[in-house]
């Protein structure tokens, strides 16, 4: 498919931003007063970001507000009340430890269960969809949540527990890739199946289903070539979580704990760029891909 950036910054910093806030509502760093504001200030700051560099791939972003109108049946509608829950739930935690030096624990748990839980509603949106065998796998949720949790304790300052949840995100990141790269062909998907016609024979395309380019052929019909998949991939790995950690081994100041977090950002976005790039949906075996 053919990454958008606004769905890349999307994903990445809302990420980023509920994985802090979740490490907060937990108490992890236990901060009040102007400190808390900080650390509040860059939660709170990328997560609603994020929600809103997610309005800009809408047709008609002026109409977001009806994404909360389908939550028995869209993915996107659930976390968009999820979303605002937790925001809501941990404005308050906010406002108790900066304002008032206290932190209201059973309200920071439900803030931060609610913060991870939108993290996995919008790894939902694309893990339901069986036209994208890539995606459609328990592997996608569980990445966007190890890389959310992994974000939050780089930016809330846990050197020993970032560089372990660093590692374990980069080899889990492999093990994606390792199964996705093979989802597609196990799946069966095929110019027969997809005409139908498998039954009679092979199937060839005389001609694509039109002649000049429409949504479908820009946004779903999109082949990422091996030789830059294989070297963006192995940049994403760097970026993601081996530079970070070997920074953050060389010492736990600021500068290594600011240089750690901005490589890492970089890895997400480089890995996010990829998740979209490589993600072969079937209705590109009508244009003459994933042959």
């Amino acid at each position: 498919m053919h990454p958008a950036p606004s769905v890349i910054l999307f994903t990445t910093l809302s990420g980023l931003g509920f994985g802090l806030l979740a490490w907060l509502g937990i108490g992890f760093p236990a901060v009040t007063g102007w400190t808390a504001f900080w650390f509040f200030f860059v939660g709170f700051g990328l997560a609603v970001a994020g929600l809103l560099f997610s309005t800009l791939h809408l047709g008609r972003p002026e109409r977001a507000i009806k994404a909360f109108t389908q939550w028995r049946t869209s993915w996107l509608s659930r976390e968009a009340w999820i979303s605002m829950a937790a925001l809501c739930v941990m404005g308050v935690y906010a406002i108790g430890a900066i304002f008032f030096g206290v932190r209201i624990a059973l309200l920071g748990w439900i803030g931060a269960a609610l913060s991870l839980a939108t993290v996995v509603t919008t790894s939902m949106i694309y893990a339901q969809l069986k036209t994208v065998p890539r995606w459609n796998h328990f592997s996608t949720p569980v990445l966007f949540l190890i890389l959310s949790i992994t974000g939050g304790a780089l930016l809330g300052g846990y050197g020993a527990l970032a560089s372990v949840l660093l590692v374990l995100s980069g080899g889990l990141q492999l093990l994606s890739w390792h199964w996705g790269d093979r989802r597609f062909s196990a799946r069966g998907a095929s110019l027969e199946s997809a005409t139908g016609l498998g039954a009679i024979g092979a199937v060839r395309q005389l001609a694509p289903p039109h002649s000049g380019t429409s949504y479908l052929t820009r946004e779903m019909v999109f082949q990422l070539g091996r030789k830059h998949q294989k070297t963006l991939r192995v940049i994403s790995i760097l970026l993601l979580s081996i530079l970070p950690a070997l920074l953050l081994s060389a010492g736990s100041s600021l500068v290594a704990f600011g240089g750690a977090a901005t490589l890492h950002l970089l890895g997400v976005l480089t890995i996010r760029w990829l998740f979209f790039a490589q993600a072969e949906h079937v209705v590109g075996l009508y244009y003459g891909a994933h042959t």
